[in-house]
């Protein structure tokens, strides 16, 4: 069976770990000053590093190597261990499937044995936020007063539902998302020792897809490898369910025009050609953010060619500010709805029909019913589709 492409690209040393240089260095620096702590917090979006930061963090405290500037060394016979999954002193938790007070329990009762291979047992218990109540304050004492020869390492990406009482007993350490820039370089290199064939463009928009989170990305070049093709735009258009950028611009343009049939002409396009409509919906607010960005005087933020560019400033002279914001939340929204309509595109056409009816609510004042409500105009002034008739 081929091995997924994230469990074979997962760094095993410290400077492979991409991203997370604030977190890494700090850690490094405590291994060599003989400072580790007994108990660890790794918060952040997923695929970021957190579990991979707490392997390299278990053979480094039990790595074999003389010279402590060099742990983990990556070749002695506990961290050969480690990343083949048959060190006996890291012990993985998942805390999804293991959330009762007697796991907890059970952990404490192991606990004081002494480590069977190295000098310290490392616990890793990753989702650590789905434990319940109970179990949290099973875990708080063996947290606060552990044995010496424990190290425990949390992993979440709900960092809210730990509670303070076991974040006080931890070191927190905040991983952030990796920019686009470091993902693209990964898969490149990535792909080349893989012997890939593939177009720069498509790995920027596998970047952008995955939203910081690197295991995505890798997953989704594994996914694209898979089919046996060179990876190009279209391909990765289709397997990603997304629709060529062009179509989001001009259903864009239908906005600023105040052209509906325009719109749903571009959207049906876009769906027909199979595009998922939640990815077509980020596409879109994608691309309105960029035109607020141009229009703010941050255009140097946008990652695009200079044709678009050009499009973005000309697009953004030609929407009213609060007409862009409201075009933006609208599809905002329809992204994050979960609506189970027996019509897929139907949240798409709502904001589409809301941001091309747009009326500033100065204006709207002046009108005497709401279209959406049928209410006078004093009284609709907060109404959230602000579409008036006089």
């Amino acid at each position: 069976m081929a091995q997924a492409f994230y469990r074979k690209w997962r760094p095993r040393l410290w400077e492979e770990v991409i991203g997370q240089e604030h977190v890494t260095h700090t850690l490094q620096n405590a291994i060599r000053n003989s400072r580790v702590g007994h108990a660890y917090l790794f918060a952040g979006p997923r695929g970021t590093g957190k579990t991979t930061t707490a392997r390299l963090l278990a053979k480094a405290v039990n790595c074999l190597s003389e010279d402590i500037q060099n742990r983990p060394c990556d070749v002695c016979d506990y961290c050969l261990a480690v990343n083949e999954g048959r060190f006996l002193d890291l012990i993985e938790i998942d805390a999804a499937s293991n959330t009762s007070v007697d796991d907890v329990r059970d952990l404490r009762e192991k606990i004081n044995f002494r480590p069977t291979q190295g000098k310290y047992k490392v616990y890793i218990i990753d989702e650590v936020h789905m434990l319940s109540t109970a179990a949290f304050n099973a875990l708080l004492k063996t947290l606060e007063e552990p044995p010496e020869h424990a190290i425990f390492i949390l992993a979440t990406t709900e960092v809210h539902k730990i509670p303070a009482t076991v974040l006080s007993r931890c070191q927190r350490h905040e991983f952030r998302r990796i920019p686009v820039i470091e993902i693209v370089r990964l898969l490149k290199k990535i792909a080349v020792e893989e012997k890939l064939q593939f177009d720069d463009d498509a790995l920027v928009l596998i970047a952008r897809q995955s939203t910081g989170s690197m295991r995505d990305a890798i997953s989704l070049l594994d996914q694209l490898a898979s089919t046996g093709q060179r990876i190009t735009m279209d391909l990765t258009q289709a397997v990603l369910g997304t629709a060529p950028s062009e179509t989001a611009v001009e259903l864009v343009e239908a906005i600023i025009q105040r052209n509906l049939s325009l719109g749903l002409d571009c959207l049906h396009r876009a769906m027909d050609a199979g595009s998922d409509p939640r990815q077509f919906a980020r596409q879109v607010v994608d691309h309105l953010r960029n035109i607020l960005l141009s229009e703010s005087g941050n255009a140097a933020q946008v990652d695009a060619t200079a044709e678009m560019r050009a499009r973005l400033a000309d697009q953004a002279q030609r929407i009213a500010k609060g007409h862009l914001l409201e075009a933006l939340q609208l599809f905002n929204t329809a992204v994050a709805e979960r609506s189970s309509s027996w019509q897929p595109a139907l949240q798409l056409e709502l904001a589409l029909g809301r941001a091309v009816g747009y009326t500033p609510v100065a204006v709207a004042a002046r009108s005497s019913h709401c279209c959406a409500c049928n209410s006078p105009a004093r009284a609709s002034a907060l109404c959230p589709r602000r579409m008036y008739s006089a």
